[in-house]
């Protein structure tokens, strides 16, 4: 039974991918659509992230010195700066590791 769910939702998440990227269909989306679903990818990277930087053992951690909450403003610092991604990724990682 959970072998046909998994498949059932595998096939639904394969069609509405396909459906988007798939350059021969004729569906577009609208520019106002495009530009309510750019905002889906960093919606979910906070909804991804949050929890790992301010969550330990079920519990809320706001102290400036969690090594987390560090890395992440150093990531998004730089981000910001330099708009380069491996840059931001390999510097944020080199600070969490020296504060952790």
């Amino acid at each position: 039974m959970i072998a046909l769910l998994l498949a059932i939702l595998t096939v639904i998440v394969f069609a509405s991918r396909y459906v988007f990227l798939e350059p021969r269909l004729p569906l577009k989306l609208g520019p106002r659509l495009q530009k309510l679903l750019g905002y889906s990818t960093p919606a979910v990277l906070a909804a991804i992230i949050g929890p790992l930087v301010f969550i330990r053992d079920e519990t809320l951690i706001t102290d400036i010195s969690n090594p987390y909450l560090i890395g992440t403003a150093v990531a998004v610092a730089l981000i910001l700066i330099t708009r380069n991604t491996l840059l931001t990724t390999v510097l944020s990682m080199l600070v969490f590791w020296l504060v952790h």
